[in-house]
């Protein structure tokens, strides 16, 4: 029977400061089987060289621990200034570190809320810029052995990154696939099991994330929660991952914050062209469960100023808890 195992993304304990090592050091004494490294910091940065990632690759080893590495980058364009950015460089010294690791998955993002702001470029030509970028990456990828995983972000729907890997000549499992944000999804107007279904054999890493949406007056509003404690149905999404052929670890990422979708201005929800009535409905009806849960105290958002003090608390409950949800879709024989 296939292992799924549980693990954290960095991200989540961003605020502590903690090297590469000893967030690995941390997620073993807090129950977690291994680190997405989705991204680092600049002062992080600096310590990266091919001995220090061979003593992490050593330390997962011998903890039996998965490593998943970051860095990558989609989008060819500096995204505060929309001037051509050579991601190709970017995405080779990735794949570098990540070979040295050991690692078949580099997470890869370039920010996203392009839709956001008016004054952004066509997401049709980002697509088109992006789709033209990757496929000149192709052999550089699969001559390092990895996997370039687009996360479920503020880019691009799942509807768009299914046309971009069409655009690419892209196979799953070939050198392009997803990091599946499970929270993400509903940021992007975009029912998280739907979506979830729609991109599955795409799927090579995830960010396993609780959340909610909020209707107000303004529009969603939607944020991370506590797993177990949110509005998605984080074991339908893990069973199908679990039906997948290849193995998929479950990387959790948690952090404070909310996101404002302004879905009452028709420009803003004229960008979401993909967006059908039925899909639209059921995040209406999530919203509706939100505000059950809002209303009975069970349920709240944690600001990101709140985060620092409680990430560490936070996560490893994320971790108990989905290691018991695992537990009970592949019970122990």
């Amino acid at each position: 029977m296939k292992t799924l195992r549980v693990g954290i993304d960095n991200y989540g304990l961003d605020p502590l400061q903690l090297s590469p090592l000893e967030v690995l050091e941390w997620a073993r004494d807090s129950g977690a089987e291994g680190v997405q490294f989705s991204g680092l910091t600049p002062q992080q940065k600096e310590r990266i060289d091919r001995s220090y990632l061979k003593e992490l690759a050593q330390f997962a080893s011998a903890n039996n621990m998965y490593l998943e590495w970051g860095g990558g980058q989609n989008i060819p364009l500096d995204m505060e200034t929309w001037k051509k950015k050579d991601i190709l460089k970017i995405n080779r010294a990735a794949a570098e570190e990540a070979a040295i690791l050991g690692a078949r998955v580099i997470r890869s993002c370039s920010g996203g809320l392009m839709r956001w702001d008016p004054e952004s470029p066509s997401t049709d030509s980002l697509l088109k810029k992006t789709a033209k970028s990757l496929r000149s990456q192709r052999k550089m990828l699969k001559d390092h052995n990895v996997i370039l995983a687009m996360e479920t972000h503020f880019e691009f729907t799942t509807h768009e990154l299914l046309r971009l890997f069409e655009s690419c000549e892209a196979e799953p499992n070939d050198y392009l696939g997803i990091c599946l944000d499970t929270m993400n999804l509903l940021t992007m107007m975009e029912d998280p099991v739907q979506a979830a279904e729609r991109i599955l054999p795409w799927v090579v890493s995830t960010h396993i994330k609780d959340g909610a949406i909020l209707l107000t007056s303004e529009g969603f509003v939607t944020f991370p929660a506590e797993i177990g404690t949110g509005i998605i149905d984080i074991q339908k999404i893990v069973e199908r991952l679990a039906s997948l052929p290849q193995e998929i670890n479950l990387s959790i990422e948690d952090h404070g914050g909310r996101f404002h979708l302004p879905i009452f201005k028709q420009e803003f929800l004229a960008k979401f062209p993909d967006l059908t009535v039925q899909e639209f409905s059921s995040l209406v009806n999530l919203s509706q469960h939100t505000e059950e849960l809002f209303r009975t105290d069970r349920l709240d958002i944690t600001d990101r100023k709140e985060w620092p003090q409680l990430c560490m608390a936070r996560l490893q409950t994320d971790i108990q808890t989905l290691k018991q949800l695992v537990q009970s879709i592949h019970p122990i024989s």
